[in-house]
């Protein structure tokens, strides 16, 4: 087997190793730098889960050369973190995933992006708003990055698609499955004209777990994210929070305060959100980061031999600082709000609200109820 070959092939094994999350991948690259290095040594590490040791000891191979055979078809690409191709942006955020898998042009993850998200049950008024942004930003050169979800997803890729831009959407499956059905065809046409992502190897059904994870991806790849209308519950709240927390812009649409759909965005709003209601709004703000990101793509075209080892420049918090220590203790087998947690830790709210999503990815905290709680407590 080739070097090129035996990567991939190491690469597959690891992203499908139950319990082997994209913080411990990050975590092994930062101590050993080679990929197929790090397998060697995680299948001798007695600290990992029995699933995936018994995994890593003898993996699926029928199922892993599917995998291969699914990349070697046209337009089908794994990027990993550890790769020059791999978006400098997401690269940036503290919990990156490790690998995307890419059905379409994976060059688009480089293009100034502008996430649209929103409500699924969203009103006529909200779909006709994501409508409008979405080809207005797509005739301002960005391309419309979102969830492929119903509501104003659906309408801000399809939009784009319509304005003759590109646009990127985000799965919560695996990157050969489509969720919800009904957008299968829409699936398609953004192949043709943008790029499917997922960081979930093909195969894998989409689960209640899968969508608010992918969405840091969706804020991650984004000059800044756009809410058109979301409840207090939104998943779309979810998303706001990551791109705030990764130093993206947030803007949100003011709407009537007898619409419950608007509640999320006044609440995004009060909280900070930039307030628009044009798209010029936005492109405007987002131009200052838009020169960042030319700047470093420049840098990466420039100099293709020399790859950008992300696993240096973004490493992942470690579990065993004082502070995961302290966030640990304070966890209980009931659901905790934010706000009680930074009374016992004594640690601040965005600092805390980053630890919590690190250790949510890692399957050891589970949010619910409004709060936080270990993993696995009933």
């Amino acid at each position: 087997m080739d070097t090129g070959s035996a990567r991939t092939r190491a690469w597959l094994t690891l992203l499908r190793a139950p319990g082997v999350g994209a913080a411990t991948l990050r975590r092994s690259m930062a101590q050993h730098a080679d990929i197929t290095r790090a397998l060697s040594v995680m299948k001798c590490d007695a600290h990992l889960g029995s699933e995936a040791h018994a995994w890593l000891q003898a993996p699926d191979e029928r199922r892993l050369d599917l995998d291969e055979a699914w990349l070697a078809k046209p337009g089908h690409h794994l990027l990993t973190i550890d790769g020059d191709d791999f978006p400098l942006l997401l690269r940036e955020i503290g919990a990156a995933p490790a690998a995307l898998f890419v059905d379409g042009d994976p060059t688009l993850l480089w293009s100034a992006q502008i996430a649209v998200v929103g409500a699924r049950n969203a009103s006529i008024a909200g779909l006709a708003n994501a409508k409008a942004f979405a080809r207005a930003f797509a005739g301002g050169g960005f391309s419309v990055t979102s969830g492929l979800a119903e509501g104003v997803d659906g309408v801000a890729h399809t939009a784009a698609l319509d304005a003759g831009g590109k646009t990127v959407a985000v799965l919560g499956t695996g990157i050969d499955l489509v969720y919800p059905r009904r957008h299968t065809g829409l699936a398609a046409r953004i192949v043709g004209n943008g790029a499917l992502v997922s960081e979930f190897p093909p195969g894998t059904v989409g689960r209640p777990s899968h969508f608010p994870r992918r969405n840091r991806i969706i804020s991650g790849l984004s000059l800044g994210t756009l809410v058109v209308e979301a409840g207090l519950r939104s998943g779309s709240l979810t998303t706001a929070r990551h791109a705030a927390e990764q130093g993206r812009e947030v803007f949100a649409l003011p709407g009537s305060i007898h619409n419950p759909l608007a509640r999320g965005c006044h609440r995004l709003i009060r909280d900070g959100a930039k307030l628009v209601e044009t798209a010029q709004e936005v492109i405007e703000d987002l131009h200052a980061i838009g020169d960042l990101l030319a700047s470093g793509l420049r840098e990466r075209l420039a100099a293709p031999e020399t790859p950008a080892p992300a696993f240096q420049r973004a490493p992942a918090p470690r579990k065993r600082e004082p502070e995961y220590a302290c966030l640990l203790a304070a966890l209980e087998e009931t659901p905790i709000a934010l706000d009680e947690l930074v009374e016992r830790t004594r640690l601040a709210p965005a600092a805390l609200s980053s630890m919590l999503l690190m250790l949510e990815l890692d399957g050891v905290v589970v949010a619910a109820g409004g709060g936080y709680a270990r993993a696995g407590a009933g």
